[in-house]
Order: structure tokens, then C-alpha cells, then sequence
């Protein structure tokens, strides 16, 4: 089968010409298997999508049209109202994101104590300092002033959270530059939840390049250079 392995972007399928050579060629929406209600995506078009296969086959078959740009993965879930971010919420939003991240990076790490295979050695031993530090503040829902609090106190453990989870983005490429599909899965699952993180990624971008540089990223957590 010259489809087998044959690898094609989202939004696209493999497909075996007359002369037996495969190629890529736009997703059906309409040939999507069904999905659940729970799988349900929401586009920036603001229509809501069965699932990625059909919204992504859409941005395809769009391909070179001005829609077809605009259109990407907003948010997992059906379209709902998502209030606009405020100043104060915006403002607010790197110090809840950077405890996420040190709580989310605790939890893997106690994950590997029992089954490893989570963090790589080197991100257990910086992980493990962390974690065994015992000014760290737990997991818990903490005001503002707590979380401000604890950040000026113990800077030290936030800075590797908010590396780590550049780099996890980072991936294609890994060029130390976030683009708008690196950052999606991380923004589609929480801006449900996060009504701010879109807002945040966009005035992160301080160039306005449609592009997030780790100096960017970490300006934008309060990260010293």
C-alpha cells in the first residue's frame, strides 16, 4: 500500500492516484467518523465543528482563501460565550499559569516515582528540588496576593516550570520560537477555563510577529533574562 507510513499534515488524507503514486489530498468533512458531543471543537469562525478531522478538512478544503488563513482551533468543546479579558484579569493571569505549570510538573514527578517515564533523568533532577524544597507552596486555590507573595519569595521555583513548558510547545519546529499551532493545544484546552490566555498570548508577541521567542515568553511570566 503506498499510503502505508505516508505521512499527510492535518486536514489532509493520503490518496493513491491512477498511476499507483500516493499524495495528499483535502479531508472530506462530510467522510469524518461520528464523534461524541465531549469531542466537539470550537473554530475561530466561531462555528462549532464535530471534532478536529472536520474542522481541520474544512481549513483545507479552504486552502489559499483569505477564510481558510483565519481559521483555526480556538478552543475544545462547543461554542460557548467567552467573556472579554479585563486589564486586571490579564494582569492577573501569569501568576495562576506559572503555579499551574510548578503544580502540573509536581504531579508528574510524583507520577514518576511510581511508574517513571513522564520526565526525562535531567528534568527529575531539576523537578526533584523543587518538589523537595519545603517552602514550596502546595497546590491550592490561593488569592492573588499569596500567589504574588510567593513568587517575589521563592522566584527560583518558578523559572524552570515556565522554561520547561516553552520547550514542551516548542516542538515543530524546534526553533525557540512559538508559532500559532505550537501554541494551540496548550490554549484549546484551557481557554474554556482561562478566558485570558488568548488576550495574554497575543500581547506576549511584543514584535507582533506572529511569533513567540523565549525571551518573549519569559518577559511575559515575569522571568528575568
Amino acid at each position: 500500500d503506498p499510503c502505508w507510513n505516508f505521512h499527510c499534515k492535518r486536514g489532509k488524507v493520503c490518496h493513491v492516484d491512477k498511476q499507483g503514486k500516493a499524495h495528499c489530498i483535502c479531508q472530506d468533512p462530510a467522510a469524518c467518523p461520528s464523534t461524541k458531543d465531549y469531542e466537539h471543537v470550537c473554530g475561530t469562525d466561531n462555528k462549532t465543528y464535530d471534532g478536529t478531522c472536520q474542522l481541520f478538512g474544512t481549513k483545507c478544503q479552504l486552502e489559499g482563501t483569505k477564510m481558510g488563513r483565519q481559521l483555526h482551533l480556538d478552543y475544545m468543546g462547543s461554542c460557548k460565550y467567552i467573556p472579554p479579558c479585563t486589564d486586571y484579569e490579564v494582569d492577573q493571569f501569569p501568576l495562576r499559569m506559572r503555579d499551574w505549570l510548578k503544580n502540573i510538573l509536581m504531579q508528574y514527578y510524583e507520577r514518576d516515582l511510581n511508574t517513571s517515564g513522564i520526565l526525562t533523568e535531567k528534568q527529575r533532577s531539576k523537578v526533584k528540588k523543587i518538589y523537595q524544597n519545603e517552602k514550596r507552596l502546595v497546590a491550592g486555590d490561593h488569592t492573588v496576593e499569596l500567589l504574588l507573595h510567593d513568587f517575589e519569595k521563592n522566584y527560583h521555583m518558578y523559572v524552570y516550570p515556565v522554561h520547561w513548558q516553552f520547550h514542551q510547545l516548542d516542538q515543530h519546529p524546534v526553533d525557540r520560537l512559538l508559532i500559532h499551532s505550537e501554541l494551540a493545544p496548550l490554549r484549546a484546552s484551557l481557554v474554556p477555563m482561562e478566558h485570558c490566555i488568548t488576550r495574554f498570548f497575543h500581547e506576549c508577541d511584543a514584535d507582533h510577529d506572529k511569533l513567540i521567542a523565549l525571551k518573549e515568553w519569559c518577559h511575559c511570566f515575569g522571568i528575568k533574562e
